[in-house]
């Protein structure tokens, strides 16, 4: 081979390496710009949803506020209304009360006074003192016993407790008849045999509604 051959031959594979690395770094810049285009398409992308959330997490809070002001409103329009009912209940409950003490006040003033085996000289509703240990429904009074009478519409066993205290609590709410004995009565319209049991047994006379009677069961009475 001459040496014009050769000159040719290196020429050729000088052109032929700078030609792959001139393809290569095209090929580089190529991925590069590539590469700069998805990380563009990346955070767009991300800007996007960051939106996309941030415009959700928006719609939600007012949703979740209005929801709580809806809320809100629904519970002061509850809370009316139950204000509304406990009212009217109150005052059906309170009428009622007043009606049974009417009732049984005017049974024992047409009896003339006579119960418990005594006869009164004094009958009174709602007694109570200036600062009253408790309150008395129906009170009769003599110059040796008093007759105190807790009404109620429905009697219940609960109410018994209270009024074994009434005893007491007469007397030092007025304390001119600490020397009397007292006898204890639940009257009611409506009794049940629990309940009947139960102030048999804890010496309460039982007055109650029987058609347009009053009947007094009092052979358990005792003086307290």
């Amino acid at each position: 081979m001459s040496v014009s051959n050769k000159k040719a031959d290196t020429k050729t594979l000088k052109d032929e390496i700078w030609a792959i690395l001139k393809e290569i770094a095209e090929s580089q810049k190529k991925g590069e710009k590539q590469m700069e285009e998805f990380r563009e398409d990346i955070k767009k992308s991300k800007e996007e949803f960051d939106l996309s959330m941030k415009k959700s997490e928006e719609k939600h809070d007012r949703e979740m506020e209005k929801f709580r002001e809806n809320l809100e409103k629904s519970r002061e329009e509850f809370n009316l209304s139950i204000e509304k009912i406990n009212g009217t209940m109150g005052s059906w409950s309170h009428n009622i009360g007043d009606f049974a003490e009417e009732y049984f006040q005017n049974s024992f003033e047409q009896g003339k006074k006579n119960f418990f085996g005594e006869h009164f000289d004094n009958i009174e509703s709602n007694v109570k003192n200036i600062e009253p240990r408790d309150e008395y429904d129906i009170v009769l009074t003599n110059e040796k016993y008093v007759g105190i009478i807790e009404v109620k519409f429905k009697g219940h066993v609960n109410n018994i407790p209270d009024i074994l205290k009434k005893a007491n609590n007469f007397r030092d709410d007025f304390p001119k008849y600490k020397e009397h004995k007292i006898y204890l009565g639940l009257a009611s319209m409506s009794f049940y045999k629990e309940l009947e049991e139960k102030c048999k047994n804890e010496g309460i006379a039982i007055i109650k509604q029987v058609g347009d009677n009053v009947i007094i069961t009092d052979e358990h009475l005792k003086a307290f």
